[in-house]
C-alpha cells in the first residue's frame, strides 16, 4: 500500500544498532578476561610490569607531576559538565541521556568488580590488583578499579564525544595526566588502570549497542538530490510497503512527465549489520551458510547486491532490473530499480497457481543453478509474479556466486518446501520433476530437515500439520506416527524415487545446546580449577576429614527428597498411579536433569509418564504446570520466612550480602524487562501461558480431592525443605557452624538463581552462585563454603545419575516412558 511521504520526512529510524558496537563490546570483554587471567597467572609478571611503569612515572619531574595532580583533579569533574552543557545546548539530550546510564553502570561494573575481587577471586588476583596505600595516605589498600575513572571514560564515549576531534583530544589529556599521578602517587597499579579503561570503553559501546546509535537520517528532500546527481528527475515518492526491520526501506519515485518511475530502496547500517550478525551465526552453526565473513560496509553491501543481480540477469533470470547504486550519507545507500508490478507468491489466489506458474518457478531456479548462483532465500515473498503471469525471482541479498553443492541443494529443498505450503508437496513434487528431472530433485531429500529453511519457513511448518493419505514408503517413517509436510514431500520423492539419498545431512556445525554447555563447562573447570589450586584449602582433602555421620544425615536428606518429590508429583494427579514407578520416575529425572537444563528433564519424563498411564497430554501437561505453580509460591513463602528468621539471628552476615542483593537486583531487572519491554512481555507470556494453559481447571478438578491436594503441598514443602537440609548437614559435616535458616535461605536463593544458568543441570551456575549465597548468609569463608557445595552437589545431582539411568532404561522397558 503507497504512502506519501513529505519532503522533510526522515527515511530511516532515529537509532539504528552497528555490529561494530558489538563487535568492540565483545573484544572488550574478551581483553577484561585476559587481564584477569594474567593477574592471576602471572603475578610476578604483573608486579614487575607495575614497578617498571611506577618507576618510569615517578622519574617524571615533580612541578610537572603537581600540576597534573592538580589538573586532573579539575578535569575529571568539569570536562563531563563541560561536554554534557554543550550536549544540552545542542540539543542533544537523548545522546547526553545515553552517556549518563553508561556511567552509571560503569560504575555499577565497578563496584561489582571491587566486590569480586575483594571478597570471591583468588588470593593472587587481589594481590596483584591491590597494595597497601602510599604513606602519609592512612591505612588499607588502593582500589582494584579507579571508580571514578571508568564512569567518566564511559560517559564521554556512549554520549559521542570520542567521535569530535575536539573533545576527544581533551579525554585523552585527561586520562594521561590521570593515569600518571594515579601511577606515579602508588594509588593504582598498572593492570588496575588498564581493567578501569577496558571496563569504562566496553561499557560504553555495550550502552550504544543495546539502545542504538544515532542515524544520520537523510531526509526525502536529500535522497531527491541523490537521484538527481545519479541523472534522475524526481518529484514525489510514496512508502510502498512496511519493511521488517532486516530489509530496506523500499519507495516508489515519480519523475517528470514522460519518464518511468523508479523503485528505491534505502539500506542503512542497523540492515547490514543484522544481515552480518546473522550470516557469522549461520557460518558457526551450518555447513550450508554463506562463506561471506566479513562485515561489509555499506559500500561493500552494494557492490554485492549488484553483483549478485547482475550476475542473475547474464544467467537469464527474470529480476528487478537494477539502474543505479550509490551512498546516501554516512549511514544509508540506496539502489534504484525499474519498477516490477506484481504480486509476491502468498498473495495468489489457489486458482492462479497453475501448473505452468510453478514450471515457470523451477526454470527461473534451473538458470540459477546453472550458473551456480545460490539465492538463500526462496520464501513466497522473493516470488513475484507480473502482469503477464511470469515468475520473477527477487531479493538476492543473501545469495552467492560460485555456490557448492550443498548450498545449491538447500536452495531446492527451500523452493520445494515453499511451493508444498502453497500447493500440497504432490503437485510441488511433480512440477519439480519435470523441470528439473528426477536425480536433482531426489538430492534434497537429505535437505528437507528444518535446519536447511528459512526462520520463517520453520515457523510456518509448525502449524501446517496434515495426515498422510497413504502408508509411506518402508523405512521412510513409522507408519503410526503423525506425519510432516517434510516427511511428506520427501514420501512423495521416495515413491518415484526408490533410490534417492534418504539420511539426512548433518548441517549444524555445533548445537546452540553444545556450546552452552561446552561455555558452561569450561566456566565451571575453571572457577573449580582457581578453588583448587588457591590458598585457601583443598576441597578434596576437605572430603576426606568429613564428619561421617553429618554427611550420612546429608545422603538421607538426598534420598528422602525424591519421595517428597513423588509425593508432590502424585499430589497433583487426580488420577491413579502407580506408586512405585512415580518414584522411579522422580529418580529417573535425576539422569534426564544431566543432560538438559536443571529441571527441564525432570518435567519432561513427569509429562511423558502421564501420557503413558493414559492421561490426556492437555490434562498431563496442566499436571505439571499445577505443581510448578504451587512450587512457585511455596518457595516465595519459604524465602519469606527463613528470610524473617535469618534476618532476626544472622542479620550481620545478611546485612552484608552483595551476592544476594546483587541476584535479587538482576532478579528485579527480568521482572521489569519482563512486565514494561513489549517484545519480552509477549514472549514470556506464550511461554507461560503453554506451561500453565489448563492449570486453573486442573486445580479445580483437585479441590474435589483435597487428601491428594494436601499431599501435593506437602510434598513440594519437603522438597525445598529436604534440599536445605541436605546442604545443612553437608556444612555441618565440614566442621562449620551455622544456623539453619541461614543455611535454608542461601539455598532457596542461591540454588534457584544457579539454577537458571542454561547449562545441563546448572552445572557450574549452582555451584558459583550457591557458593557465594551461603558464605554471604553464614558468614563461612568462601573455600568452605565452596566445598560444602560441592559436597551437596554430589550427593544430590551427581550420585544419583546411575540409579536413575537404571531407573530410566526400567521404565522404558516397561513401556513406562
Amino acid at each position: 500500500m503507497k504512502q506519501p511521504v513529505d519532503d522533510k520526512a526522515l527515511l530511516l529510524p532515529a537509532r539504528a544498532r552497528r555490529a561494530e558496537d558489538l563487535i568492540r563490546l565483545v573484544l572488550g570483554l574478551l581483553l577484561i578476561g585476559l587481564t584477569l587471567l594474567v593477574a592471576d597467572a602471572a603475578q610476578d609478571t604483573a608486579g614487575g610490569l607495575n614497578a617498571d611503569v611506577v618507576r618510569g612515572a615517578g622519574h617524571a619531574p615533580s612541578l610537572l607531576l603537581g600540576a597534573a595532580r592538580s589538573l586532573s583533579t579539575v578535569a575529571v569533574l568539569l570536562l563531563p559538565v563541560a561536554f554534557a552543557a554543550q550536549r544540552v545546548l545542542r540539543r542533544d539530550s537523548r545522546r547526553l541521556a545515553d552517556g549518563v546510564l553508561a556511567a552509571a553502570l560503569a560504575y555499577a561494573a565497578v563496584l561489582a568488580l571491587d566486590l569480586w575481587v575483594t571478597h570471591l577471586a583468588p588470593h593472587s588476583v587481589l594481590a596483584t590488583l591491590t597494595h597497601p596505600l602510599p604513606a602519609g595516605s592512612g591505612p588499607g589498600s588502593t582500589e582494584p578499579v579507579l571508580s571514578h575513572l571508568a564512569p567518566v571514560l564511559a560517559l564521554m564515549t556512549a554520549a559521542g564525544a570520542t567521535k569530535r576531534p575536539r573533545w576527544a583530544a581533551a579525554l585523552l589529556v585527561l586520562l594521561a595526566l590521570d593515569a600518571l599521578t594515579a601511577l606515579a602517587g602508588g594509588y593504582t597499579s598498572a593492570l588496575s588502570l588498564l581493567l578501569t579503561l577496558l571496563i569504562g570503553w566496553t561499557v560504553a559501546h555495550g550502552t550504544t549497542y543495546l539502545l542504538g546509535a544515532p542515524n544520520a537520517r537523510p531526509t526525502l528532500e536529500g535522497l531527491f538530490a541523490s537521484l538527481r546527481r545519479l541523472g534522475f528527475t524526481p518529484v514525489s515518492a510514496s512508502l510502498t510497503a512496511a519493511s521488517a526491520p532486516h530489509e530496506p526501506h523500499r519507495y516508489l519515485v515519480s519523475q517528470e512527465p514522460g519518464q518511468q518511475d523508479l523503485d528505491v530502496e534505502i539500506l542503512d547500517r542497523e540492515q547490514s549489520a543484522s544481515r552480518f550478525l546473522l550470516r557469522i551465526w549461520r557460518h558457526l552453526r551450518l555447513r550450508s551458510a554463506p562463506q561471506r565473513r566479513s562485515l561489509l560496509s555499506l559500500r561493500g553491501a552494494l557492490k554485492q547486491e549488484a553483483l549478485l543481480c547482475y550476475a542473475a540477469q547474464a544467467a537469464g533470470v527474470r529480476t528487478r532490473h537494477l539502474l543505479a547504486a550509490s551512498e546516501l550519507g554516512p549511514d544509508a545507500a540506496l539502489t534504484v530499480f525499474q519498477p516490477l508490478a506484481g504480486r509476491t507468491l502468498d498473495q495468489l489466489a489457489d486458482p492462479e497457481l497453475t501448473d505452468s506458474l510453478l514450471a515457470d518457478a523451477w526454470t527461473q531456479l534451473k538458470l540459477l543453478r546453472t550458473r551456480r548462483i545460490v539465492h538463500r532465500n526462496l520464501v513466497p515473498a522473493s516470488l513475484l509474479v507480473d502482469l503477464q503471469h511470469s515468475v520473477h525471482l527477487v531479493n538476492l541479498q543473501d545469495g552467492d556466486i560460485a555456490a557448492g553443492d550443498l548450498a545449491l541443494r538447500t536452495d531446492l529443498a527451500q523452493l520445494l518446501t515453499t511451493m508444498a505450503l502453497r500447493v500440497g508437496p504432490e503437485r510441488a513434487v511433480a512440477s519439480a520433476f519435470a523441470a528439473l528431472g528426477r536425480d536433482t530433485v531426489g538430492s534434497s531429500v537429505p535437505l528437507l530437515q528444518p535446519l536447511a529453511l528459512s526462520r520463517g519457513t520453520r515457523a510456518t511448518l509448525k502449524h501446517h500439520h496434515e495426515p498422510i493419505a497413504e502408508p509411506p514408503l518402508p523405512g521412510a517413517t513409522d507408519p503410526a506416527a503423525p506425519t510432516d509436510l517434510l516427511t511428506r514431500i520427501r514420501n512423495e520423492i521416495l515413491h518415484t524415487l526408490p533410490q534417492a539419498p534418504v539420511q539426512p545431512v548433518r548441517l549444524e556445525r555445533l548445537r546452540p545446546r553444545t556450546l552452552v554447555t561446552v561455555l558452561g563447562g569450561t566456566v565451571a573447570g575453571y572457577f573449580l580449577l582457581l578453588q583448587l589450586s588457591s590458598e585457601n584449602g583443598d576441597p578434596l582433602s576437605a572430603f576426606t576429614e568429613a564428619q561421617p555421620g553429618w554427611v550420612a544425615f546429608a545422603a538421607i536428606a538426598s534420598v528422602v527428597s525424591y519421595l517428597a518429590a513423588t509425593m508432590s508429583f502424585v499430589g497433583f494427579v487426580p488420577e491413579k498411579l502407580n506408586l512405585p514407578q512415580a518414584v522411579l520416575v522422580q529418580l529417573a529425572g535425576s539422569f534426564a536433569n544431566l543432560i538438559t537444563p536443571s529441571g527441564v528433564g525432570g518435567m519432561a519424563i513427569n509429562t511423558r509418564f502421564l501420557q503413558r498411564a493414559g492421561i490426556p497430554p492437555r490434562k498431563a501437561i496442566a499436571s505439571v504446570g499445577a505443581s510448578q505453580l504451587i512450587g512457585l509460591v511455596l518457595h516465595v513463602l519459604l524465602v519469606l520466612g527463613f528470610g524473617y528468621l535469618a534476618s532476626t539471628h544472622y542479620s550481620p552476615s545478611l546485612s552484608a550480602s552483595p551476592v544476594l542483593i546483587g541476584g535479587l537486583l538482576v532478579a528485579a531487572v527480568i521482572v521489569v524487562a519482563a512486565v514494561g519491554i513489549a517484545p519480552v512481555r509477549r514472549r514470556v507470556s506464550t511461554r507461560l501461558h503453554r506451561l500453565f494453559d489448563g492449570v486453573l481447571p486442573r486445580l479445580l478438578d483437585l479441590l474435589q480431592h483435597p487428601r491428594r491436594l494436601t499431599v501435593g503441598i506437602v510434598g513440594q514443602l519437603l522438597v525445598s525443605l529436604t534440599s536445605a537440609l541436605c546442604l545443612y548437614g553437608c556444612v555441618l559435616a565440614l566442621g562449620q557452624h551455622a544456623g539453619f535458616a541461614a543455611v535454608a535461605i542461601a539455598d532457596l536463593i542461591g540454588g534457584a538463581l544457579g539454577a537458571a544458568v542454561p547449562t545441563p543441570g546448572g552445572v557450574g551456575g549452582v555451584e558459583a552462585v550457591l557458593s557465594g549465597a551461603l558464605a554471604q548468609t553464614t558468614g563461612m569463608p568462601y573455600a568452605d563454603a565452596l566445598t560444602a557445595v560441592l559436597l551437596f552437589r554430589l550427593l544430590t545431582f551427581w550420585l544419583p545419575v546411575l540409579p536413575g539411568w537404571l531407573a530410566f532404561a526400567w521404565l522404558q522397558r516397561r513401556k513406562a516412558l
